[in-house]
């Protein structure tokens, strides 16, 4: 390699656990974009005030600051910058992609059935009728269809995660500070990014979801090990269990209406609504709840973690932006299938089954694809090409 190129590295010792529950959040996604699935029943949000959403922004927050905050610590803030912007970019590009995918495959099942309510179903009407105009909102993430909100608020994140990894090595508590009041000061003032049509603004709002992002991160950049004590404390464990339960009765009131008799209309009022699009504190601290009793019983060195029964989901993990492409572009398809050629509740289970099947075998493909060599050619200073043969890196 020339003298001229810089490759700063680190070795990280991956933690399995994330990426498990990273693959369990890309099979939620996939299975909650399904209307009316049978199937997802099962997903977090029917038992809880969180779902997918705080277990993929969370631990993308946690990785950021586990990897890259000991490379800006080091000094090596630019090479860190680098880094997140190019994911940041290949993120954008995949949302592009995506939505160019996912707009055509909706714009041809309108088209073949003769059935509009695809267009509205899924906010793509506008987009069909005047192309020219959506196009550009499309590219500055302003018009996004439904079920395409997510990437956006990752690119925004990360593209704002240099500064704050700046800040959390230097000050982390006052950087964890900022971020709380720049969460209260955005529900206060209902501060969001514009979306298109005007009037209307992100689903995921990146002022009060970066409180989310960026805790993940103080806690992965060692904030974690600070605040293990109490964590680890039967208080914690007691509080985090007694706010699960809680929150399970109150989910379960929207299906009893014997239980939601016997909730108190002032609790009601007090709870209600709880947002999502605002990152609702009934929602913040219920996924805490959930991270306390999992960082209890669930150790980095769980054996099932390494067995064949949870490795379709560690894979799925491991690849997450092409796998929640791929989830968005199957959720689509199997409601498509659902709707055209109604089969019952059998036929809701094998969609979806086949679904989690094919994301399994996308991340397989990717993992088994990482073993080959990558073929280029080297130049050197005097202009010679020289062949090179090196493994595709992680």
């Amino acid at each position: 390699m020339g003298k001229n190129r810089l490759s700063v590295s680190q070795a990280v010792e991956r933690d399995l656990r994330l990426d498990f529950f990273r693959g369990l959040g890309l099979w939620m996604i996939f299975l909650d974009h399904i209307p009316d699935d049978v199937v997802a029943w099962l997903t977090l949000r029917n038992f809880g005030f969180s779902d997918a959403a705080e277990f993929f922004v969370f631990i993308s927050g946690y990785l950021v600051g586990y990897i890259y905050a000991p490379i800006v610590q080091a000094g090596n803030f630019l090479a860190a910058t680098k880094r997140l912007l190019m994911r940041a970019w290949q993120m954008y590009v995949a949302h592009i992609l995506l939505f160019l995918v996912f707009t055509a495959q909706i714009a041809r099942a309108a088209r073949k059935f003769d059935n509009p309510m695809y267009k509205d179903e899924f906010n793509v009407a506008n987009f069909l009728a005047h192309p020219d105009e959506l196009i550009w909102q499309a590219l500055t993430l302003r018009y996004k269809p439904v079920d395409l909100d997510v990437l956006p608020l990752f690119i925004a994140l990360v593209v704002a995660a240099p500064l704050v990894l700046w800040c959390l090595v230097r000050r982390p508590n006052l950087t964890l500070a900022g971020s709380v009041i720049l969460y209260v000061l955005a529900r206060w003032f209902d501060w969001n990014f514009a979306s298109y049509p005007p009037g209307t603004h992100w689903y995921f709002n990146p002022f009060a979801w970066q409180m989310m992002f960026f805790f993940a991160a103080w806690c992965g950049a060692g904030g974690a090990a600070r605040i293990w004590f109490i964590i680890q404390s039967r208080a914690a464990l007691v509080i985090s269990v007694a706010w699960i339960l809680f929150a399970l009765l109150i989910v379960m009131t929207w299906h009893s209406a014997f239980l939601e008799s016997l909730i108190p209309k002032w609790m009601i009022k007090a709870i209600y609504p709880i947002d999502k699009s605002n990152l609702d504190m009934l929602r913040f601290t219920h996924f805490l709840a959930l991270a306390v009793v999992v960082s209890r019983y669930l150790p980095r060195d769980w054996p099932p973690l390494t067995s064949n029964w949870l490795r379709p989901l560690v894979l799925c993990g491991q690849h997450s932006l092409p796998n929640f492409c791929l989830g968005v572009f199957l959720s689509f398809g199997v409601h498509y299938l659902l709707v055209q050629y109604p089969g019952g509740v059998w036929k809701q289970i094998v969609l979806s089954i086949a679904g989690m099947a094919i994301m399994t075998a996308l991340a397989w493909l990717l993992d088994r694809a990482k073993a080959v060599p990558n073929l280029f050619v080297d130049v050197n200073e005097t202009g010679t090409a020289e062949p090179a043969l090196k493994p595709g890196g992680a």
